[in-house]
């Protein structure tokens, strides 16, 4: 259990699995900076702790990603510290996944300690500016954060300008990519690499790019250390980690582990059933599994490699008894094929096709050469891509097909299984989140 200042035996730093979420029960509105260094106290002063020693710090934690791609983030930190030139750091707080919350509730309830670890970022890279990325539609959102940094410039902390900006509602415009076009004056759509942003981002400049999540991990390490880091998770990936857990759960929401627990102790934890019907892990970009066959796997990348899964930014979604996987893979694929950037064959044509031949398939009224179909499909889009939107959506609907191998056969022969044939209300438990696709194509002023 969390010690929280003022109780007995309160050591000066949390411990146990409430790092990020200490006082999140209680908090009605985001923590202003008193209250921040009240829980965690201030951060190191720039001459007590040197760039080298903080990065020291983050690789001997051992920290990785917590956006998706799960890379070390040490060694993105070097790669553009290492680089020529005063550094620019964006922090990636778009959160473009529908179904993930995690870092929507970071923002809104302990903004400071996302603010702390972006400067530390500039810190440690030679930068001078930090750019934080938001998604423009989450006005609370936007003034949580500029109050936050209203309050640290009145207080004087620190010599780096903090500059929010609201980006396009789209479900690419997170890809870092995208954030390094978006603020170079183009449109929030990926591009091809190289250059990578740490050899040349926004301004041509090294860049460095993290997940919010990530920034505010940085902060508590440099206020208790790299042993202190790894008290918490698994061997092979410490720390905690913000999950968002949804679908045929009692209790959905946004939770704080260890990370490497147990895929069926967490779905436990969320009041769900880890021995019958499937899961998505890893949002729309994610795999859908049997339960059973994660139930006893580390939610972390190496611990659900074997499966061919990986936790992605985070996202469980456990399928309701009365909902068909395949219906649900309809739905996140026509979103997806109009999320895409229409920039190259696989976006612009690929995906709707699969996206068709899925919606049949799913209704239980395809022609007999769907499955058939539908797997060269899959297999001449993977890797083509000018950006990896359609592998992503390519290997969800690949997933989907084996998961649910049965029901697939079963559909394809016109027998749709029962989930399928409800609708809406009918059925007693949540769709997965799947916002309206949309049908006309965005104009470049959208896409700015």
């Amino acid at each position: 259990m969390t010690q929280h200042p003022g109780s007995p035996g309160w050591s000066g730093r949390p411990m146990g699995h409430e790092r990020l979420t200490i006082g999140w029960l209680q908090a009605v509105r985001p923590a202003s900076l008193r209250e921040h260094h009240d829980v965690y106290g201030p951060l190191p002063a720039a001459r007590q702790q040197s760039p080298q020693d903080l990065l020291d710090a983050i690789a001997a934690a051992r920290l990785t990603g917590r956006g998706g791609a799960g890379f070390p983030t040490a060694t993105k930190m070097r790669a553009v510290a290492g680089r020529r030139g005063p550094a620019v750091v964006v922090a990636n707080g778009v959160e473009s996944e529908p179904a993930s919350q995690k870092d929507e509730a970071l923002l809104a309830r302990a903004p400071h300690l996302v603010l702390d670890g972006a400067l530390l970022a500039a810190r440690a890279v030679g930068a001078s500016i930090v750019h934080l990325c938001l998604d423009r539609t989450r006005d609370r959102q936007a003034h949580a954060v500029l109050r936050a940094i209203s309050e640290r410039e009145q207080a004087g902390l620190g010599k780096v300008a903090m500059v929010t900006h609201g980006l396009p509602h789209r479900y690419v415009a997170s890809e870092e990519t995208s954030l390094i076009r978006w603020l170079n004056g183009g449109e929030a759509r990926p591009t091809t690499v190289p250059p990578r942003p740490f050899e040349q981002g926004v301004g041509r400049r090294p860049t460095l790019v993290d997940n919010v999540e990530t920034l505010a991990h940085v902060a508590l390490i440099a206020r208790y250390g790299p042993d202190w880091f790894g008290q918490a998770g698994h061997p092979d990936t410490p720390g905690t980690m913000l999950i968002t857990a949804s679908g045929a759960v009692g209790c959905p929401g946004v939770y704080e582990i260890e990370a490497g627990t147990l895929v069926g102790d967490v779905l436990a934890m969320c009041d769900g059933n880890s021995q019958d019907d499937a899961v998505l892990i890893g949002g729309y970009f994610g795999t859908w599994h049997a339960a059973r066959d994660l139930a006893h796997l580390p939610l972390s990348a190496p611990g659900l490699r074997g499966a061919g899964a990986s936790p992605g930014a985070g996202v469980i979604f456990a399928l309701p008894p009365d909902r068909c996987g395949l219906a649900e893979t309809a739905r996140i694929l026509s979103f997806l094929a109009s999320q895409g950037a229409q920039q190259c064959g696989p976006c612009m044509f690929g995906l709707p096709a699969v996206t068709d031949d899925f919606a049949l398939l799913a209704r239980g009224r395809p022609d007999r050469d769907v499955l058939d179909r539908l797997d060269r499909r899959l297999g001449s889009i993977t890797g083509r891509g000018a950006c990896r939107h359609p592998d992503g959506a390519v290997r969800m609907a690949a997933s989907a097909l084996a998961a649910f191998a049965s029901d697939a056969r079963a559909h394809a022969a016109g027998r749709p299984c029962r989930g399928a044939q409800r609708r809406g209300s009918q059925a007693a438990h949540p769709r997965i989140p799947v916002p309206a696709a949309s049908t006309a194509p965005w104009t470049e002023e959208q896409w700015r």
